[in-house]
């Protein structure tokens, strides 16, 4: 593949996964992503597909509008003529990889953030007392503080 094209930016709409006539599965995404700055700044839209296997699963309930992600693929430009009769570009990219970048922004974390609201005075009050969590540690062991069995990586 020589033509690369890789950015990160944001989904428009939620992806639509579907299969051709030949039994070959595509996810289709919209993804937003602002270039230059100031007063001329402007939002470039790239229609994404992601085919085969990678298409398939559980990972498209993942691609929601508002979630950051990071595309790389092979771009292509495509003209096509509107209903009044003006011809347009769009740009496409045939990706190779769509990774989860940030949050994502909606409602739908609202018993998360809670969560991390009330954990908050606890950590607040961990900080406050390094000492007393080095000492505690050291008498533990190293494993008695793994909290990260919840990183989903």
């Amino acid at each position: 593949m020589s033509n690369v094209f890789s950015f990160t930016g944001t989904i428009g709409r939620d992806a639509e996964v579907r299969s051709t006539p030949s039994g070959q599965t595509v996810l289709n995404v919209t993804v937003a992503n602002n270039i230059g700055f100031g007063d001329r700044q402007q939002t470039l839209w790239v229609r994404v597909a992601l085919w085969g296997k990678r298409a398939e699963g559980s990972f498209p309930s993942y691609l929601k509008k508002g979630q950051q992600v990071f595309v790389s693929g092979e771009l292509t430009q495509r003209e096509y003529q509107a209903n009044d009769g003006t011809t347009r570009t769009s740009l496409e990219l045939n990706a190779n990889i769509i990774d989860l970048v940030g949050g994502k922004r909606n409602d739908q974390n609202a018993p998360m953030q809670q969560q991390q609201t009330q954990q908050q005075p606890q950590a607040q009050q961990n900080y406050q007392q390094p000492a007393q969590q080095n000492q505690q540690t050291q008498q533990q062991g190293f494993g008695a503080n793994d909290t990260y069995d919840d990183v989903p990586f």
